[in-house]
């Protein structure tokens, strides 16, 4: 084994990170700042929502394309894989916010959503992504816990 030991990619499943997930959105304020990016604190709590959202089949998106669909699958396994991601990555049109939100508000449907994702951790069948295509539980809470974790980090938390 070479002598940088693969990280382990925490997922929204444990309840030990799920946990973790909650105490660091805990510590958001109205006045966070970004490390970078364009979106407020408020907005990044709406946004990070989303992609919550489709796994509990609560929104949809619009079908891409077969060329974005393409290029979709190259960037799958970065989702939920051990790389952390990239600082100002695009995102869905769906997912962008352009209007300033109520931090309160959307905080509370962030931890709503977060929850209702964590307790359906013992559910072995999910919906296939709109874009990405399938993905097994595993990979699920990977991901959702890699979303949360990069937009935190964006935030300094």
């Amino acid at each position: 084994m070479n002598a940088n030991k693969a990280r382990h990619v925490k997922s929204l499943f444990n309840n030990t990170h799920y946990q973790e997930i909650l105490d660091r959105i805990e510590k958001l304020s109205p006045d966070t700042e970004a490390k970078w990016g364009k979106m407020s604190v408020s907005q990044m709590l709406h946004h990070c929502q989303a992609p919550l959202k489709i796994a509990l089949e609560k929104q949809e998106v619009e079908p891409p394309g077969w060329i974005q669909k393409t290029v979709a699958k190259l960037f799958k396994s970065k989702l939920y894989n051990d790389s952390p991601w990239q600082k100002s990555l695009p995102t869905l049109p769906e997912f962008k916010v352009r209007e300033e939100k109520d931090f309160e508000h959307e905080k509370f449907l962030l931890l709503q959503n977060i929850t209702d994702f964590h307790h359906r951790k013992d559910k072995e069948e999910w919906p296939p992504h709109p874009v990405f295509g399938h993905f097994n539980k595993e990979q699920w809470g990977k991901m959702q816990y890699k979303h949360l974790d990069h937009h935190l980090t964006q935030f300094g938390v």
